[in-house]
């Protein structure tokens, strides 16, 4: 009985170590995801600005896109359809959907470009979508980790130890819980809007590669 009273306490103690010297690899970590998501919220402004202005009609583009593919005017396709791109990795679809449509066989190279237009989509959403759960954790994390010796403090009677742990355990909190919700606002936003870009592709691929006449999508 007292021997595994004693190694119930080294585990403890053990326990108790680990969790003492993750404190200020927790507060690193959560800066540095103060600093990342801020990143990222300068990366969203930026794209939110390339993107103001470019309203388009689409169905007029793919419309006159599919015309011009059928009078056989690679270059004018390209010219038109890429009035449709809001973004670089749009532009770089449209340029490979373009390029294979109406082409026999290329069905498949259209179907990988819309692929990979969304597996990179998901690519520019991780980071995001890793804060939303990580700077919660770290908060929690560095919040947990100095309240036991602010607990310690408490019963030495030592008032000013207590105020410091309990100070650096509310700070990252709150530092986490704003990376929490910045992250996942960015996500939310640009899922919706990576989402709609997605869609418009797919309606452009569907429009410039359908073999049937469509003559209410070729008049002006």
């Amino acid at each position: 009985m007292l021997a595994f009273a004693l190694t119930s306490h080294g585990i403890d103690d053990a326990i108790f170590h680990v969790a003492n010297a993750l404190e200020v690899p927790v507060l690193v970590l959560a800066l540095l995801a103060l600093a990342v998501v801020f990143i990222e919220v300068g990366r969203f402004i930026a794209e939110l600005w390339s993107r103001s202005g470019r309203r388009v009609d689409l169905e007029r583009a793919a419309a006159q896109t599919r015309r011009a593919l059928l009078a056989d005017d690679r270059s004018g396709a390209l010219n038109e359809a890429e009035t449709v791109a809001r973004s670089a990795p749009m532009a770089e679809a449209v340029s490979v959907i373009v390029t294979h449509a109406r082409i026999p066989g290329g069905d498949h190279r259209l179907n990988k470009a819309l692929a990979d237009f969304d597996y990179d989509a998901q690519k520019r959403l991780a980071d995001t979508r890793l804060l939303v759960r990580a700077g919660p954790a770290l908060g929690l994390m560095g919040t947990l980790i100095p309240l036991s010796p602010a607990l310690t403090g408490l019963a030495q009677g030592n008032v000013a130890r207590l105020a410091s742990n309990l100070r650096v355990a509310f700070s990252v909190t709150v530092v986490g819980l704003l990376i929490g919700a910045i992250a996942f606002g960015l996500s939310l936003y640009r899922d919706r809007m990576y989402g709609q870009d997605l869609s418009d592709l797919e309606y452009l691929t569907a429009v410039i590669n359908d073999p049937r006449p469509l003559p209410e999508l070729d008049d002006d």
